[in-house]
């Protein structure tokens, strides 16, 4: 992703890199040279970003998937000290589709049966993905369901696919279904680009990929 994002700002006028970190290097350097920081690093890493960003005040926008609720925890503390847009899926169509099945599940209630499925390469390790489970969590919530534990599930491992996702929310008499497919990774660079555009004018507080799109502050 690293690289995605460094190709990309270079194709934007309005964007310069400040530098890219790497294990090992500077990273008190990097961050004090941006006016915002991008992390796709790895959970392990993403602590010492946290840190960084909290020492120099400076906005992060965190796509790291795979953090455990210690780690959430330290993002939901430098989000009380700088603006943080915190999201499982950085995709702009991922957005757009959690606004619609939110709507779609309050407005059908818990009647409707919900499946999500989810297709992913073969190297992905959380199963199922943080999508999806972003997705669970959602139509939940706007259900007024305490967790997931009434959507089902399914998972596929196959070949390289960078990220499927469909939602079929069904009754006896119908059935409604919402998809999302990702051709190339280059969507998670474009969110996250947009986010770091947005997020530099925000007060401090954790963001979702949805308040970049639709001006909708995140309660958490």
């Amino acid at each position: 992703m690293g690289q995605a994002i460094a190709a990309s700002i270079a194709e934007l006028p309005a964007l310069e890199s400040a530098g890219v970190w790497a294990r090992g290097g500077d990273l008190d350097r990097v961050v004090a040279a941006a006016d915002v920081v991008i992390d796709f690093s790895l959970p392990e890493a993403t602590v010492e970003v946290l840190a960084a960003v909290i020492r120099h005040k400076k906005p992060l926008v965190c796509g790291v998937s795979g953090l455990s609720d210690a780690e959430l925890e330290l993002v939901n503390g430098a989000a009380q000290q700088v603006p943080v847009v915190y999201d499982r899926n950085m995709s702009m169509g991922i957005a757009v589709l959690e606004r619609s099945v939110r709507e779609a599940a309050e407005s059908l209630g818990a009647e409707f049966d919900v499946e999500i499925s989810e297709i992913h390469h073969v190297h992905k390790k959380d199963a199922p993905s943080g999508t999806a489970l972003k997705l669970g969590e959602t139509i939940a919530d706007a259900r007024g369901e305490s967790d997931t534990s009434k959507v089902r599930f399914e998972v596929e491992r196959r070949g390289e696919v960078p990220g499927d996702h469909e939602v079929v929310m069904r009754s006896p008499t119908e059935r409604l279904t919402f998809a999302h497919s990702v051709t190339t990774r280059q969507v998670f660079a474009d969110g996250a680009l947009r986010a770091a555009q947005w997020v530099v004018k925000q007060a401090p507080g954790r963001y979702l990929m949805r308040d970049v799109l639709f001006g909708q502050k995140n309660a958490h």
